[in-house]
């Protein structure tokens, strides 16, 4: 039995949602996915309004006829002959279970979840949100080292994050990016680390983040992120696109979902440098108690 064309229709509309989110989750214009994926740029935007090629809705159709998943019919490296498996006992598993299984795949028990050690303080947002530059004063405020995520991963591969990308690509340049990150948690101190705009884009490497850092988002108005991104002369991955606005709005709305998972939002709208620094250092002080009284780490006067 197929799908009636109004579903059909909602199908296609949702794969183009899924693929408009996707992109801007990992901060692409339409002109720079169409330049990588060697589509053009008026495919694109038909795909991602819901009028992409009908080919795909015969392959579901398929999929339907025989009980199985779309992706099933792609073909890919499944990491084990159970692979299908464990996706459909993921798929009805209960959020306590899922909770469990996670804990038991990064390196857990069942009686005995795992706690990741507290490495300092994470600062995430869109480019141009500051995070370099008050992640900066706040780790000389209180005495801890600066890093930044992006010059680890250039410093440790001797390419700049530009030259990654166009040799390895998006999922090469994510890669590096965990490895980087591994190696600075294995550092075993105390940190203020500023990530990348896209890093919420990788699940895993997120999901470190918000496990190992007490994790703040900082916002900013569309309008101000640009300004400041212009400022610094870096346009990327927007340049030279009349529409630039507009992507860096669609960008922060598919985002948004996952910035707000940090524990804690520091607004940083209208404020001069020096006032966004002093409410960044308030939003940090109950943690910085917290973790000075459960791990004995020294206090910091502020």
């Amino acid at each position: 039995m197929t799908d009636s064309p109004d579903a059909e229709s909602r199908f296609l509309e949702q794969l183009g949602q899924r693929v408009r989110t996707m992109r801007a989750l990992r901060g692409m214009s339409r002109k720079v996915l169409a330049k990588v994926s060697g589509i053009s740029e008026r495919y694109i935007a038909q795909l991602e309004s819901g009028k992409g090629n009908v080919s795909i809705v015969l392959l579901r159709r398929v999929s339907d006829a025989m009980g199985a998943h779309l992706e099933d019919l792609l073909p890919s490296a499944d990491p084990t002959p159970d692979w299908q498996m464990f996706r459909d006992l993921l798929r009805k598993a209960t959020p306590a279970q899922i909770a469990q299984a996670k804990d038991l795949l990064t390196g857990g028990s069942a009686s005995a979840p795992r706690r990741a050690p507290f490495c300092g303080i994470a600062l995430i947002g869109l480019r141009g949100a500051g995070k370099s530059t008050l992640g900066r004063m706040l780790a000389k405020k209180i005495g801890w080292s600066f890093v930044e995520l992006n010059k680890e991963v250039e410093q440790q591969n001797g390419l700049s994050v530009a030259e990654i990308i166009a040799l390895y690509g998006q999922e090469g340049f994510r890669r590096m990016e965990q490895a980087a990150l591994q190696q600075l948690l294995a550092r075993n101190e105390l940190m203020v680390l500023a990530t990348g705009g896209g890093i919420v884009s990788e699940p895993l490497t997120f999901d470190q983040i918000l496990t190992s850092f007490y994790t703040i988002w900082l916002k900013a108005e569309p309008e101000e992120h640009m300004a400041r991104v212009r400022r610094q002369g870096d346009l990327r991955p927007m340049a030279d696109d009349r529409s630039a606005m507009a992507e860096l709005r669609n960008i922060l709305l598919s985002r948004e979902p996952l910035y707000s998972r940090a524990t804690a939002v520091v607004d940083t709208a209208g404020l001069s440098v020096d006032a966004a620094a002093a409410r960044l250092i308030d939003a940090v002080r109950p943690v910085l108690q917290n973790e000075a009284r459960s791990f004995g780490l020294r206090s910091v006067a502020l």
